[in-house]
């Protein structure tokens, strides 16, 4: 059965209840090396249940914030990494709504990962 356009939220796979399936993702963007070496990744939060749109809405973000995102990738990282699902309840514990989007800097965002 297709899904209507307004509903572009996928079902939660069999045996997974609805409450932790995703509803959002922490992306990680790699950045080309600039001057500063310590900026090596950009990491934000997208309110979208899809995770290859959740990551192209990271790299659309990170390229409007004028972030010069890696081409290939580098030391072993993917230059686009959808890092962790967020579950609706955890994104209403951390105050991202669906369809939401959030830059979340430069440092690893702990609070976000774990949970």
């Amino acid at each position: 059965m297709a899904r209507s356009p307004e509903h572009p939220q996928q079902p939660s796979p069999p045996g997974v209840p609805e409450s932790r399936a995703p509803a959002g993702w922490v992306v990680a963007v790699l950045l080309e090396p600039g001057r500063d070496l310590e900026q090596g990744r950009r990491y934000f939060a997208i309110g979208r249940a899809d995770r290859a749109q959740a990551e192209w809405v990271a790299v659309d973000m990170a390229i409007s914030l004028g972030l010069r995102v890696a081409a290939s990738p580098a030391g072993g990282e993917e230059p686009v990494q959808a890092l962790v699902p967020l579950s609706p309840v955890r994104m209403r514990a951390l105050g991202l709504a669906s369809g939401e989007r959030r830059d979340l800097g430069d440092r690893r965002p702990r609070r976000w990962l774990t949970g």
